[in-house]
């Protein structure tokens, strides 16, 4: 159901999916070095069970220069817990009202302002959802990018705790620098946005998958 490498073609970028004989090549390292950017699709750690073995390979990758874009898993069933240069723990945290305000808290950093200026407007005419299963903790070296919360209600799940929360998360969209390159976790719904054609969700994420030649 992951639709982002159409929508990515749809707007001009060169896509390859990567696959287990791909994750498996003794030359990983070399090849992946050819990327300007490698991105995980959606649930890609609960599902790829060969990524865990590939995880150095992308680390040094990213160190030596490269961005990697990793989108929303959920927090049970991880393949690895190591999803990150640095720790990262995920939680069920997520804003689910899709017209929920989003503040910036670093508005000059690149993923914000190169080569789109993030705003507020950017967030207009999502659809279904802000995001969903956000980190709560993560270490000093990532950069919270965005900040945003479900209005003050709240729906039991099945063990009886509330799915919503009408605190502040800040944990949907972390970036952190490692080595020379860009290491970014994302929990908001890119994957429902652009194949749904939102151009603020379009600008946002060209600018994630940009960070290196912001650089």
């Amino acid at each position: 159901g992951d639709a982002v490498p159409e929508a990515l073609e749809a707007i001009g970028c060169s896509v390859q999916l990567l696959d287990d004989a791909f994750l498996d090549a003794a030359d990983l390292p070399q090849r992946l070095a050819a990327f300007d950017a490698v991105v995980a699709g959606v649930r890609a750690y609960n599902t790829r069970k060969r990524l865990p073995f590939a995880q150095q390979a992308l680390m040094e990758y990213v160190a030596g220069g490269g961005t990697y874009v990793v989108q929303y898993n959920t927090n049970r069933g991880l393949e690895t817990e190591d999803l990150a240069p640095y720790p990262l723990q995920l939680s069920r945290d997520r804003v689910t009202v899709e017209e929920a305000p989003v503040q910036m808290l670093a508005p000059e950093h690149p993923a914000l302002s190169e080569p789109n200026r993030i705003s507020a407007e950017d967030f207009e005419g999502w659809v279904q959802e802000r995001g969903l299963y956000f980190p709560d903790q993560w270490d000093e070296a990532f950069t919270p990018l965005l900040r945003s919360s479900d209005p003050a209600f709240g729906e039991a799940d099945a063990q009886g705790q509330s799915r919503f929360s009408a605190e502040p998360l800040d944990g949907g969209l972390l970036v952190a620098r490692y080595g020379e390159g860009w290491y970014v976790y994302t929990g908001y719904s890119f994957f429902r946005e652009l194949p749904a054609g939102v151009p603020g969700a379009f600008r946002l994420f060209a600018n994630l998958i940009s960070l290196g030649a912001a650089d």
